[in-house]
């Protein structure tokens, strides 16, 4: 379920800089898509809000990863290190429900 939001230069700005360090954190070119979204979460021990960022490589290979905190919250080192790319990859015809 997507998360009730006011729009507000502070959460544009944070979803660009999550954008950014993504962008550089796995050298994405200008080509590569990027998603950043927050989620509301009812599931039992899981936060309120998640942050989850999903990216597509030129290539059209999908990967994703979620931040167990809001949108304005994520910082630079919430995004995973440049090695641990393919660890995130997402599998055609596997769906996975905590990501």
């Amino acid at each position: 379920m997507l998360a009730p939001f006011t729009r507000s230069p502070d959460r544009a700005a944070a979803a660009s800089r999550v954008k950014h360090w993504t962008r550089e954190r796995f050298r994405l070119g200008g080509d590569a898509t990027i998603l950043v979204t927050e989620l509301e979460s009812a599931t039992p021990g899981f936060p309120p809000l998640t942050t989850v960022v999903a990216f597509w490589s030129a290539e059209r290979k999908h990967y994703h990863f979620r931040v167990f905190k809001p949108l304005e919250d994520v910082t630079e080192t919430d995004v995973p290190p440049a090695w641990y790319r393919e660890a995130l990859a997402v599998t055609p015809g596997v769906d996975c429900g905590c990501c």
